[in-house]
């Protein structure tokens, strides 16, 4: 079951890989708030942002003067 758990895991990355490498950093740290249901991705860490945009779809994006440092997804599970 385990094996059939990493293969699954395996498939999703794969699946990622073209937008993963094109996202504005090399790096990057996500954190999952299952509680909340709120994915967090960031560019740099720490983020420090100082300026966020939310959009109507749930997703915030946080800057640090122009440079897009991090993005909030809510209710990410739905996606």
């Amino acid at each position: 079951m385990e094996k059939q758990i990493s293969a699954a895991v395996a498939s999703d990355v794969f699946h990622a890989t073209p937008y993963l490498i094109r996202l504005p950093a090399k790096r990057l740290w996500v954190d999952y708030d299952e509680e909340v249901d709120v994915l967090y991705i960031s560019f740099e860490h720490p983020q420090r942002a100082t300026d966020s945009e939310m959009t109507e779809d749930g997703i915030l994006f946080r800057y640090r003067g122009d440079k897009l440092v991090g993005l909030t997804i809510l209710d990410a599970s739905t996606r």
